[in-house]
């Protein structure tokens, strides 16, 4: 049993780029998550903002590679909370690999 509810978030970085995943912890400006996805390019939501809240409409369109285990990220700027919909909507995305 986890004694802890899951935090799903979207993280955007400085410079790194925009990621998903579940935030295990957070000093400062470094963000650590796992089963982060970088979300390298979307298509079906005007905004970070609209994709934490709804997700995408167009997961064919995105392009986000296989999530890593664990990433930890530096001059997080923003975070935002997302919905058990965009979470899914995210997930379901295909893996895009080049």
């Amino acid at each position: 049993m986890k004694g802890k509810q899951e935090r799903y978030v979207i993280v955007r970085t400085h410079s790194a780029g925009v990621f998903a995943g579940v935030l295990e912890s957070r000093k400062g400006q470094e963000v650590v998550l796992t089963e982060a996805r970088r979300i390298w390019y979307w298509k079906g939501a005007a905004s970070l903002s609209q994709l934490a809240m709804e997700g995408t409409r167009d997961p064919a369109g995105c392009k986000f590679p296989p999530p890593v285990a664990r990433e930890e990220l530096l001059q997080a700027i923003e975070i935002l909370d997302c919905t058990p919909a965009a979470r899914a909507s995210i997930e379901a995305v295909p893996l895009w690999r080049a």
